[in-house]
């Protein structure tokens, strides 16, 4: 006689091992939001996957030769061709009749500059690729210059503050608009801060057959100057202060938008990084920028939205998050 046993799924869930395509031991500086970015994205697709790398960040501390951190396929792209790399990819499995995906990673110098034509192409085309931008705001492994995606008055090494400007005169390019402009099925924001958040728009692309994106915001320590300890805190102010708003795009049109529940001021999430640290001082100029700043995290709360009207189990409080644990949804 034999006895059956009967064993719930969550059970042998929380004892099978967690999937991990970006291993320990590479050597992302402390506190890179990065490198956990890319590590919760590859956690989300699973190992059926192929990746396309653009030079930059990620490339290099995940793959010092002859060592690699990653458990999946991996390709080395340029920083101008991560898409034409990418849609190559796809055409080819296509041809092979293979249901693989195909990833493209990139930064924001990768990605909002000089990869951007060949994104575009990608994206017009309709390959059935997920382009992730792991957005740290600048050109960091090359000495931390600015980039298109740098914000609005942050000091970098080619944006410094002085006489004639408080750092970076432009605005942060608006990369997640121009992509759904499109008019691909899906484009999203996430940030470092909410990893459930991450896990479920990754999963969402990845049930879409063509193009896709995903912005995820990253702290840099070593950049923007804070203590790689706080990169969740400061991750987690960008979205509450509504600096870096928390959005889905489908066909180019809003889908949806993570609420924030009590909306903080921008000067909180700027005093606790060094590259903001000019606009602190008792200058005319340094406050008119402070208000300027506030004005672009009014403009996006209204633009989408996000000012919560009760307590929510999915707003920016409720939502789990690295530190704090919380409902788990995805």
């Amino acid at each position: 006689m034999t006895t059956k046993i009967i064993t719930a799924i969550s059970e042998l869930r929380k004892k099978q091992p967690r999937f991990r395509g970006l291993e320990s031991g590479h050597r992302a500086c402390l506190g890179c939001g990065e490198a956990l970015a890319a590590r919760l994205v590859i956690e989300a697709t699973g190992p059926d996957v192929l990746v396309a790398n653009a030079t930059g960040c990620l490339e290099i501390f995940t793959t010092p030769w002859p060592e690699s951190a990653w458990r999946v396929p991996w390709i080395h792209s340029l920083f101008e061709n991560t898409g034409a790399v990418a849609a190559g990819m796809e055409s080819a499995l296509k041809a092979q009749g293979k249901s693989t995906k195909v990833l493209a990673f990139g930064g924001d110098g990768g990605t909002f500059d000089i990869g951007f034509q060949a994104l575009s192409g990608m994206l017009e085309r309709g390959h059935n690729v997920l382009y992730v931008c792991f957005d740290n705001e600048a050109y960091m492994n090359t000495g931390i210059q600015r980039s298109s995606s740098t914000p609005h008055a942050a000091m970098t090494t080619t944006s410094p503050p002085g006489k004639e400007r408080m750092g970076k005169r432009h605005l942060k390019k608006d990369i997640v608009s121009i992509v759904a402009a499109h008019h691909i099925p899906y484009a999203a924001t996430a940030s470092v801060s909410y990893p459930s958040d991450i896990r479920k728009k990754v999963r969402r692309a990845l049930a879409i057959d063509g193009p896709t994106f995903l912005q995820i915001h990253c702290p840099c320590p070593l950049g923007w100057g804070h203590e790689g300890d706080e990169s969740i805190t400061v991750a987690r102010l960008a979205v509450q202060t509504g600096l870096f708003p928390l959005i889905e795009l489908e066909r180019g049109g809003l889908a949806s938008a993570m609420p924030i529940r009590h909306i903080r001021p921008v000067t909180e999430y700027l005093q606790m990084q060094q590259r903001f640290r000019h606009l602190f001082t008792d200058e005319a100029r340094a406050k008119e920028e402070l208000e300027h700043i506030q004005a672009i995290a009014d403009h996006n709360i209204e633009i989408y939205g996000l000012r919560g009207e009760c307590k929510d189990a999915f707003d920016s409080e409720g939502m789990d998050t690295v530190r704090r644990g919380g409902m788990r949804w995805a």
